[in-house]
């Protein structure tokens, strides 16, 4: 336990951009409820911000692309010697490595409270790569021991990964808690009248292989002249399955797409779309940038894979297509591009679904009633 009567929160989490983007918001949250809240992730110039919103920022060597169990256990041993300093109250664990890598510190450091957070099941999971084969029964075995510890609970941000790990029989029964996403700021992004013409379709990503990039450049192939397709975000050097920054060049000079590259200024970018699109071909937890989309009051077109599917009302927020499929991710392109009258009504519809389900606020009140629930003491349970 803390040394004072103020708790302490840490969080675990691989890139301190990631949490900026996903997490800020419930740290802040806990912070305005009293707690102490601690990030533990690898530094970028994010970490500044972090730090001025009082958020405390420790730098730890997060390496996504390592897969040596050895030099992982060393680094396990590093952070339980952070943990035994900083004494917290609870940790939250976010992504499948923190959660390994955490769950194994927190045994060490003898921590009283884990929350574990798979946020999507990831490469391992959803690739049929062959080193993605190889490595599944490992990190299954390696979650079957680090995923449910006594004391602890289970966050997902969709049913589907929820009842596939239950089935596995990696959670304790009645420690897996559903919250929807990581939440949206509903007045940053707010709805605005559609710009003029041409109809512009943006996806909002890593530039990753499996959030459906190379599908998304084929359906502008074959919906060449109708509309603009334009790509925003960064390859990930840290994912086997990047694109590279001369496949992205080489589509653009295609004539194909507009790349704009990583960009901070997502509001003004989806209020100059038409249409969102987020084709991804493997599971995710809830994307983010889907329910910016919404809120911004943008039909959006995805695919029937976990974690997407939540994110469309299908028929009404927008479509639902199956994955890997051009043909079928241009054809409900095509419906918006040919509808403005569609396209408006689908937005308003996914604007307040956002309100009702995924604002900011709502996420933050279910996640501290679990922080709560946690760290209360046993016999208040």
């Amino acid at each position: 336990m803390s040394t004072s009567d103020q708790k302490i929160l840490a969080f675990l989490i691989t890139e301190d951009w990631f949490f900026l983007s996903h997490f800020i918001k419930r740290g802040l949250a806990a912070k305005k409820a009293g707690w102490r809240v601690v990030l533990l992730a690898r530094t970028s110039e994010a970490s500044a911000v972090i730090e001025a919103a009082g958020i405390e920022v420790i730098g730890v060597p997060f390496n996504r692309k390592r897969l040596n169990p050895f030099a992982e256990f060393w680094f396990a041993w590093d952070i339980s010697r952070i943990y035994k300093r900083l004494q917290p109250d609870l940790v939250h664990h976010v992504a499948l490595k923190p959660i390994i890598v955490g769950g194994l510190a927190a045994r060490l450091a003898g921590v009283k409270a884990v929350l574990n957070a798979p946020v999507g099941l990831g490469f391992v999971y959803s690739s049929d790569k062959l080193l993605a084969k190889i490595l599944k029964p490992m990190v299954s075995f390696a979650l079957k021991l680090t995923l449910s510890p006594p004391n602890s609970g289970v966050v997902f941000e969709n049913p589907d990964d929820m009842a596939a790990l239950e089935a596995a029989g990696m959670i304790r029964p009645g420690t897996a808690v559903l919250i929807r996403g990581a939440g949206v700021d509903i007045s940053d992004f707010a709805p605005a009248p559609e710009p003029p013409p041409p109809v512009r379709i943006i996806l909002i990503a890593r530039m990753i292989k499996e959030k459906g990039i190379p599908v998304f450049i084929e359906a502008a192939r074959i919906l060449r002249g109708q509309a603009e397709f334009v790509l925003v975000g960064a390859p990930d050097p840290g994912n086997p399955n990047s694109a590279t920054d001369a496949e992205l060049l080489g589509w653009q000079a295609e004539g194909l797409v507009t790349w704009l590259g990583p960009r901070r200024d997502i509001p003004a970018l989806l209020a100059g779309a038409h249409i969102a699109c987020q084709p991804s071909t493997y599971r995710e937890g809830l994307p983010k940038s889907a329910l910016e989309a919404a809120a911004s009051g943008k039909p959006l077109v995805t695919t029937d894979v976990p974690g997407c599917r939540e994110a469309v009302v299908d028929g009404v927020t927008g479509f639902i297509v199956p994955p890997r499929n051009a043909t079928a991710l241009a054809a409900a392109l095509k419906k918006l591009i040919d509808s403005p009258d569609l396209r408006v009504k689908m937005g308003a519809a996914g604007r307040l679904r956002t309100e009702q389900e995924f604002a900011d606020a709502i996420i933050c009140e279910k996640t501290l009633l679990v922080y709560d629930a946690l760290t209360e003491p046993r016999s208040a349970r």
